[in-house]
């Protein structure tokens, strides 16, 4: 709380003397990732591999901006601007509207059930001043979700003791990139949540940023040292620049178990804590090559009956001290690299390796290439990725200190003891767009909950996923990524028994956030 107080009253002396400036993050969907990459590689600024940026970082919003005449407000509005946009000499604030409204139909489940996803909210973002901005959303969501979709989310719930067994039951479910959820008629999920940040930059090599917002980091499409599976979680973030060659993003984040304490003087009892530090140090050796060290750790901060302080070392911000210092019975540690190469403006391989607790028999990597501008179309994108998770990745003897938030993984979606293959190419003309993704999952003894923090007893699966996705649709603004869409997902398991999935689907959309449904 001291804390808390303190960066509170800096804030506030600081702005006695700064003028008006623009330091928001970026959006995190792929939409405004593939934007990006086939942006960056023309600027003179090092490719980030840390999602999202802060926008003096690479102002993103002037390559998206729309150059169209338009001579309606109403217009204006639709096509170019957010709904609401106040400015004035030291400040500039918008507010928008979001939501995701869609109906579908699996054409293989028997049952006929009417799929949907009805998400209505606000998103509003503002600059004061010259170094400080801020953003917040929220998003109240119904929805009823496929079969397989259904079946996973439910199975990572919320963990509730019994006292009588002294076993821990699952209820209701987790949907990921969102929150946990209640019932909503006889199958479908009710949840809200509320995402947001604060971003202040004291000098143009320092930034300082808190809020709840989830974090992506690599070149891929997926991570596997850190990605935005998971549900939003308050956190401390300090991006530093020390030269033009060497930069640091300090990270310290607040972590949940969603398994709740059997004693609580409250009228519900609180989830399990955990916490996570995070050493992220980048070294651009050319201005087309870039290499960074990765060092993460989740340590424990009490159990179902007690809390504890956390050891002063992990907020050190030097790698590895902590992890030797504290030992692995204590902390989870994962270590990995992240590298990058752009070969001329428009092709960029990449690629990651991490450990668990320096275990090479628990190990993951990816490889990727992601290009643009093929066939003479400017905008036509195609990424090719592999990724390798063995079965111990992720996981920690003590099983509260296994690599995921609020029951979800937070590296790859799918968790471990898989290998995965990606195709995903898209193209737009004229404001209508084409979206096409192929994955191929290779598993072998692979279970979906083994990264709860308790164990459940379920059967380990050997066999491949398939899982396409065509989506085509019109985009009226880029600013929130406002879209009317038609869908198809095709979906097969040749697991134990085969399962198909073929959902037809069409919806409005503002997608500015991720999440995941192909694991």
């Amino acid at each position: 709380m001291e804390r808390i107080k303190f960066v509170v009253l800096l804030l506030l002396i600081s702005l006695n003397w700064i003028a008006f400036s623009q330091q928001n993050l970026s959006l995190l969907n792929q939409f405004y990732k593939d934007r990006y990459f086939l942006h960056a590689g023309k600027s003179d600024q090092s490719i980030v591999s840390v999602f999202p940026f802060v926008e003096s970082e690479f102002d993103l919003n002037k390559k998206l901006a729309d150059s169209s005449k338009q001579y309606y407000e109403l217009t204006q509005i639709l096509f170019k601007k957010h709904l609401l946009e106040f400015k004035g000499e030291d400040y500039y604030l918008t507010i928008s509207p979001v939501a995701d409204l869609s109906i579908g139909k699996d054409l293989a489940d028997t049952n006929s059930r009417r799929l949907f996803q009805n998400t209505r909210g606000i998103f509003v973002e503002g600059d004061l001043l010259k170094n400080f901005s801020f953003s917040t959303a929220f998003y109240e969501n119904q929805s009823r979700l496929s079969t397989y979709e259904t079946s996973y989310y439910r199975s990572i719930g919320e963990l509730y003791p019994n006292q009588s067994s002294g076993i821990y039951n699952t209820q209701n479910a987790v949907i990921p990139g969102a929150a946990r959820t209640k019932p909503f008629k006889t199958d479908g999920f009710d949840y809200g949540y509320a995402q947001g940040n604060l971003v202040y930059k004291p000098h143009r090599s320092v930034a300082l940023i808190a809020g709840n917002t989830p974090h992506f980091i690599g070149n891929g499409y997926r991570s596997i040292l850190l990605s935005d599976n998971g549900v939003g979680s308050p956190f401390f973030r300090a991006d530093v620049s020390f030269s033009k060659r060497w930069k640091f993003m300090y990270l310290r984040q607040r972590l949940l178990n969603l398994m709740r304490k059997p004693v609580s003087t409250t009228v519900e009892s609180y989830y399990e804590s955990k916490g996570m530090s995070l050493n992220y140090l980048t070294f651009q050796a050319t201005e087309k090559i870039a290499v960074s060290l990765f060092e993460s750790a989740i340590w424990s901060r009490g159990d179902s009956l007690t809390s504890f302080a956390s050891n002063p070392l992990i907020y050190n911000p030097v790698p590895f001290v902590a992890p030797l210092a504290i030992g692995k019975d204590k902390l989870t540690s994962i270590i990995g690299l992240n590298l990058s190469a752009l070969i001329g403006t428009k092709h960029h391989l990449y690629g990651q390796f991490a450990l668990t607790n320096l275990n090479f028999d628990a190990s993951a990597f990816q490889l990727g290439y992601r290009g643009y501008s093929f066939f003479g179309l400017r905008d036509f994108m195609l990424q090719l990725e592999y990724n390798y998770v063995s079965k111990d990745m992720y996981s920690s003897s003590n099983r509260r200190l296994n690599y995921v938030h609020y029951n979800l993984p937070i590296a790859h979606p799918a968790g471990n003891s898989f290998s995965e293959f990606i195709l995903r190419s898209n193209y737009e003309w004229k404001r209508m767009y084409i979206d096409l993704k192929t994955i191929v999952y290779l598993l072998e003894d692979h279970s979906s909950v083994v990264l709860l923090p308790v164990e459940k007893i379920t059967a380990q699966r050997s066999g491949s996923v398939l899982h396409n996705q065509l989506e085509m649709g019109y985009r009226f603004n880029r600013k929130m990524n406002l879209t009317i869409f038609g869908s198809w997902l095709f979906r097969s398991e040749m697991l134990d028994v085969f399962q198909k999935t073929s959902i037809f689907s069409m919806g409005l959309r503002t997608a500015i956030n991720n999440h995941y449904n192909d694991f």
